[in-house]
Parts: structure tokens; C-alpha cells; sequence
């Protein structure tokens, strides 16, 4: 944890007040707290189907049950914030977050599971969209790539500690007893909300105040719409102004970004959602040795969250951007190693790596974002989180079919190549 408070100390001395700390520091546990309520899963997966008495690679529709609605929604959740109040909306999901964590630990077999996953998946959809937009409130242009990196590196970091403490739980009170305990992480997320605020200037936006005014305080130096237009935007049916306006943000002057995002998510988190059955299948570990592996995708997160300004500052945006991509390379490839020796050593390393290109790639799609549209950065950031998550529960779901196909030396390849051209894709990006 040295090297996580290195990092924040440095983004505190580049501007950050303790109280923005603090705010980020609270939303990144409630990022934590959905990211891991998802991931702990993944080591625990041959238990589950264990229990409920399906293949372990049957099993694997329950991550992709959670990350569909968990990505798909976010772009919703983003635009709702933008109306009633990030502060507000995030109370109600992590509320909810935490009732349908609940219900997963006490179904009794794969379809109640799959249909609890999928509602918790709706709960938690806007969780990270709703929190970066938040952070883009109560902080600079100039810090907030640093803030946003910060914000990822605790959540990611829970994506991966929860591998290692959902795969303990799991073989020493059993994986009932796991979702038992997010549970109550996911209710102390909620007790921590209650101490935050919404921004002055959002606050009074949100009362009725003009948007153009409110979008200049929020940005502090990006460009506005004027407010008839935003007004204009708001008026007709509700479904069909979101619809367009989420259509013309992903299509317009970033649709680089937002299509890197869908591939971000299809090739990392789909990767790292079959690794525990991996781990198991291929290397003989159980479900604590495999989630102490895959944990070093969390602490790598946090490392990489702590220094992406300091990269971001040498190379740009762009440039981080392509070492997380070459960094997802070197973890594909490591997992190749690992197949063909049977060791899990290698896995270890894939699992750093990809923690590193991951937190590397992901922040800065977002930072990227969150001009498509200064007036709903909400919508912005959400649209982000819908093509890396919804590409996640994709890649889940691809990666069973070609892992049944051809196994996992086929896997894995797949993804190399898939990384390789989203390098080359990355080359068109303007920072």
C-alpha cells in the first residue's frame, strides 16, 4: 500500500485538496465494491458449479449475466445523474448494489443465480460512470486525468484483491458466504455516500439555474453549449432524446475512443473473467491459490493508477493508452507460457501485466471521453463504461465458445491478435 499513497501524495501535491481526496477516495470503495462484486466470482466458479451441478465452463454465464446489464446500463444511469444529481443516484444503485448481493448468496441453483446476477448487474451499472462524472465536478481540468487515475486504481484494485479474498472465503466458508460478505462491504459503500455532497454548482443546476453557466463551472475552462440548446435537448420523448444524444456521442468526434472501449473490454476483462477456470483446469490450483494469483491484476491496477499522470505528463494521453495495449500483449502471451508448461508462474505474471495495461487503457478512454459533450459528461463517461463492460460480458461469452472449440492455447491467441490490431487502432487517437 506504500507505492498506492506515494501515488496519491503526488496528485495531491499537483493540485488535489483533501477534500477531493476524500471524495475520490469514497467513490473509488464504491467502484471497489461493484468491481469486486463481480470478480471474486471468477476464482470461485468451479465451487459454484460444483454445487449447483453444472461444468464449470456452463458456469461462466454468470459473469457474463452480470457485466451485460453492468455495462449496457451505465450510458442510462450517466444520463439520469445528469438530471437528478450524480450524489442522489448513486445512494439509490449502491443501495440496490447491496440488496441484490445479498439475494445471490441464498438462490438455489444456476438460472435464480443468473437472474439475481443480472439484476445486481442493473444496480450497479452506473456506479463508475456516475463517479468519474462526479470527480470531472469537484475537480480542475488540469488534475483531473491524475484524479480519474486515482479513482480506477482503488477500484481495479478491488477487481483483484477480490479475486484473492472471494477464493479464501470460498473454500473456507464457501462462496454462499462471499457474496454474504460484499454484501456488507457494499452497505458500508452506502454509509460512506451519506457524508459527500453535491457541488455548489451542481446543486444549482440541478435546482434550475442556467445550464451554459453551470456547464462552464463544471468544466472550468471547456466549451458550453448555449442553454437554449441544451433546453432544446431536453424537451420531446425522454427515450428518444437519450437515444440520440447517446448515438450522436458514440459516433461523433470520439468514436475512436468509444469503439477502443468496446475492444478494451472484450480482450481484458474477458481474458481475466476465464482465468480462475484456467487456473483450476489447466494448472491444478484451487480457489484461494488461483484468486492469490489473479489478485496481482489489483495491486497492479493500483500501481498503474498511481503513476498514469507521471506517463500521462511524458507521453500523453495517447501514449499511455498503447503501453496499456502492449502491456495486454505480454499478458496474453504469458498466459501461452503457462498453458504449455502447466505452471502457474507465468499466470502470475500475466495477471500483473494485464492489471497494469488494463488501469493504463480504461482511465484514459474516459479522460478522453469527457469532452465529446461538456454538457453530459455523465452520458459521456457512461457510454465508456458501456462499451468496456458490455464488451466484457461479450468477451465472456466468446471466450467459452472458442475455449470449447479449440482450448485455451486457441483462447489465447485469439486475444493476442485482437490486442495487436487494437494497438494499431490506437495509432488514429488524437489526445
Amino acid at each position: 500500500m506504500e507505492h498506492g499513497t506515494d501515488g496519491v501524495s503526488q496528485h495531491m501535491a499537483a493540485g488535489l485538496t483533501s477534500v477531493q481526496l476524500r471524495v475520490v477516495a469514497t467513490l473509488g470503495f464504491c467502484g471497489l465494491v461493484s468491481a469486486a462484486d463481480n470478480w471474486f466470482v471468477s476464482p470461485a466458479l468451479p465451487a459454484i458449479a460444483q454445487t449447483l451441478s453444472v461444468a464449470p465452463v456452463a458456469a461462466t454465464i454468470i459473469l457474463t449475466a452480470y457485466m451485460l446489464p453492468y455495462g449496457t446500463l451505465q450510458p442510462v444511469c450517466g444520463s439520469i445523474a445528469d438530471r437528478i444529481g450524480r450524489l442522489r443516484l448513486l445512494r439509490i444503485i449502491v443501495a440496490g448494489l447491496c440488496a441484490g448481493t445479498f439475494l445471490c448468496a441464498v438462490v438455489p441453483s444456476l438460472p435464480l443465480l443468473v437472474i439475481a446476477r443480472i439484476v445486481t448487474g442493473c444496480f450497479a451499472a452506473g456506479i463508475i460512470a456516475v463517479s468519474q462524472a462526479f470527480v470531472s465536478d469537484v475537480v480542475a481540468l488540469e488534475q483531473r486525468g491524475g484524479a480519474v487515475g486515482i479513482l480506477m486504481g482503488i477500484t481495479f484494485t478491488g477487481q483483484g484483491l477480490s479475486a484473492g479474498l472471494g477464493g479464501i472465503l470460498t473454500d473456507v466458508v464457501g462462496w454462499r458466504a462471499a457474496f454474504a460478505t460484499f454484501g456488507v462491504l457494499a452497505a458500508l459503500a452506502w454509509v460512506g455516500l451519506l457524508g459527500l455532497r453535491e457541488p455548489s454548482h451542481r446543486a444549482a443546476a440541478d435546482d434550475g439555474s442556467t445550464r451554459a453557466d453551470a456547464a462552464s463551472s463544471v468544466s472550468h475552462s471547456e466549451p458550453a453549449r448555449p442553454a437554449a440548446a441544451s433546453d432544446a435537448s431536453r424537451a420531446g420523448n425522454p427515450i428518444a432524446v437519450f437515444l440520440r444524444s447517446a448515438v450522436r456521442i458514440f459516433l461523433g468526434t470520439r468514436r475512436t475512443v468509444y469503439l477502443l472501449a468496446c475492444s478494451t473490454g472484450l480482450l481484458f476483462l474477458g481474458v481475466y473473467g476465464l482465468m480462475g477456470t484456467f487456473l483450476n483446469q489447466v494448472c491444478g490450483l484451487s480457489s484461494t491459490q488461483a484468486g492469490l494469483v489473479m489478485m496481482f491484476y489489483g495491486v497492479c491496477c493500483l500501481l498503474g493508477g498511481s503513476v498514469s499522470g507521471k506517463l500521462g505528463a511524458r507521453r500523453g494521453i495517447v501514449g499511455v493508452i498503447r503501453i496499456g495495449e502492449l502491456s495486454g500483449v505480454l499478458a496474453v502471451c504469458a498466459l501461452m507460457v503457462s498453458t504449455a508448461t502447466g505452471s502457474w508462474v507465468p499466470a502470475l505474471v500475466a495477471a500483473a501485466c494485464l492489471g497494469f495495461g488494463y488501469i493504463s487503457v480504461q482511465p484514459s478512454l474516459v479522460t478522453l471521453s469527457m469532452d465529446a459533450d461538456p454538457l453530459q459528461v455523465g452520458l459521456c463517461t457512461g457510454l465508456i463504461g458501456f462499451g468496456v463492460f458490455a464488451g466484457g460480458g461479450v468477451g465472456s461469452a466468446l471466450g467459452g465458445a472458442v475455449l470449447t472449440a479449440g482450448g485455451y492455447l486457441a483462447l489465447w491467441a485469439v486475444a493476442a491478435l485482437g490486442l495487436l490490431l487494437q494497438f494499431f487502432a490506437s495509432i488514429r487517437l488524437k489526445g
